[in-house]
C-alpha cells in the first residue's frame, strides 16, 4: 500500500483577513464605478480604449486590488490568460519547474513553440544555476508535485536578483492565499475568473504595464474582447469569494482532523494539499479509489469537477487525483482520492465518505442501490 508523501499546502486566509480583503475589493470598486455603472454594461471596441468601457473599469479595479500597474481581461479562462501572457512575453527559452507540466499549459507551450529549460524550484541552488540561461520563468503557484515545497516569494526574489522576469500561474491560488504572484513581485499573475465563480471563459492577467500593453495590442479584434456584461458578472462574483474560500479552508482542516482521528473506517491516511485547488488527499485501506467517486455520487457528491471550484460546484467533490499528480505518483491511482468540500460542511463530507466506503465493503449482491444516478467510473 503506497503512502502519501509529505505535502506543503499553501497558506489559507483567516476569516477576519478575508473579510478585510472583501471590503478592500469594494473600496477599489467604488473608486472606478458610480451611479448606474454597476447595473449597465457596454460592448464592442470603444474608440480610444479598444475594449468596452465596463471591461476597462473592471480591469482598473483588479489592478488596484492587486497593487499592479495594469490588468487585462481575456477570453479562454486561466489557460487563455497564460497563453496571452507568454505570447506577449515572447520568452525565447522559458524556465519551468522540473515536474509534470499542467496539461493545458503544456499545450500552450507547444502551440507557441516555446523552448523550455528545467530546474527543481525546491532546490534554491539548482534554481540559481539555471537562471543565467533564461530571460523569463514560468512558475505555478499551486503544487505541480505533491511533495513540492518551494516558497513562491523566495523563488520570485531569486529571479528578480538574476534579472529574470516572471509569469505566475495563479489558478487555484488567487484570492485563496494571502498574496498572489504579482503581489509578491512577479511581472504577471494569470488566473481564471471562472474558477472564482465568474462567467465561463473569462481570464485575467494582472501585472507589468509593458506586458499588459502587448496583450491588448495582440487582442485588438472586437470578437476577442471580454464584453462589459462578462466583466461585470466576474466582478460581482469576486465580491463574495474571499470569505467563501476562507470558510472552505476551515472546513477542509476540520475534515482532515476528523479523518485522521479515525472517524471513517476505511481511511488509512489523509493530507491537505494544494493539488490544483486546496483539497484533501484521502488514502484508503483498500484499492477502491477508482470505484469510490461513482458510489459517492449516489450519496450526494459531485461526480466531476467543472473548472474546479466554479460557480456550478456546490456539492462536495470526491474524485480521482489530478492528471498532473498522477503523472508524478501513478502508484496512488488505486488507493487515493481527492476530496473538496466546496460549499458543504464537514458533517456532510464525512457522511458521504462513510456511506460510500460501507457500500464498497459490502458483498456485491448486498450493496444497497444508492439514491440518485451514479456517475460512470471515472478515467484515471
Amino acid at each position: 500500500m503506497p503512502a502519501l508523501p509529505q505535502t506543503f499546502p499553501l497558506p489559507a486566509v483567516p476569516l477576519q483577513d478575508a473579510i478585510a480583503r472583501q471590503f478592500r475589493l469594494l473600496e477599489c470598486t467604488a473608486a472606478h464605478f458610480g451611479g448606474d455603472q454597476l447595473f449597465t454594461a457596454d460592448s464592442g471596441v470603444v474608440p480610444g480604449l479598444g475594449r468596452p468601457r465596463t471591461t476597462a473599469r473592471v480591469e482598473s479595479v483588479l489592478a488596484d486590488f492587486f497593487g499592479a500597474d495594469d490588468a487585462a481581461l481575456v477570453q479562454g479562462a486561466g489557460t487563455g490568460a497564460i497563453r496571452a501572457a507568454l505570447q506577449a512575453a515572447a520568452p525565447g527559452r522559458l524556465l519551468v519547474h522540473r515536474a509534470p507540466v499542467y496539461r493545458t499549459t503544456a499545450t500552450t507551450l507547444r502551440a507557441l513553440g516555446v523552448r523550455t529549460a528545467e530546474a527543481d524550484f525546491n532546490d534554491p541552488a539548482a534554481l540559481r544555476a539555471a537562471l543565467p540561461r533564461v530571460r523569463w520563468a514560468h512558475i505555478q503557484h499551486t503544487r505541480q508535485r505533491l511533495a513540492d515545497s518551494y516558497d513562491l516569494a523566495e523563488t520570485l526574489a531569486a529571479c528578480r536578483k538574476a534579472g529574470v522576469r516572471t509569469v505566475v500561474d495563479d489558478n487555484y491560488a488567487a484570492l485563496r492565499v494571502p498574496a498572489a504572484g504579482v503581489e509578491l513581485g512577479a511581472d504577471a499573475s494569470c488566473f481564471s475568473l471562472f474558477k472564482l465563480h465568474g462567467p465561463e471563459g473569462v481570464g485575467a492577467v494582472v501585472g507589468a504595464r509593458d506586458l499588459i500593453g502587448r496583450i491588448r495590442a495582440d487582442n485588438y479584434s472586437g470578437g476577442g474582447q471580454v464584453q462589459g456584461h462578462q466583466a461585470l458578472d466576474a466582478l460581482r462574483a469576486l465580491t463574495h469569494v474571499p470569505v467563501m474560500w476562507s470558510i472552505q479552508s476551515q472546513v477542509t482542516e476540520e475534515i482532515a482532523e476528523r479523518l485522521a482521528q479515525g472517524e471513517v473506517p476505511g481511511v488509512a491516511e489523509v493530507r491537505i494539499a494544494s493539488a490544483q485547488a486546496r483539497c484533501l488527499l484521502v488514502r484508503l485501506t483498500r484499492p477502491v479509489a477508482r470505484e469510490l467517486p461513482a458510489v459517492a455520487a449516489g450519496h450526494g457528491a459531485a461526480d466531476r469537477p467543472v473548472g474546479s471550484e466554479s460557480r456550478y460546484e456546490i456539492a462536495p467533490l470526491v474524485y480521482r487525483m489530478s492528471a498532473a499528480a498522477l503523472d508524478d505518483r501513478p502508484e496512488l491511482a488505486d488507493w487515493t482520492v481527492r476530496v473538496n468540500p466546496m460549499r458543504a460542511g464537514a458533517d456532510l463530507v464525512i457522511a458521504v465518505l462513510r456511506r460510500s466506503l460501507e457500500d464498497l465493503a459490502a458483498p456485491p449482491g448486498s450493496r444497497p442501490h444508492p439514491p440518485g444516478e451514479p456517475a460512470a467510473r471515472p478515467n484515471s
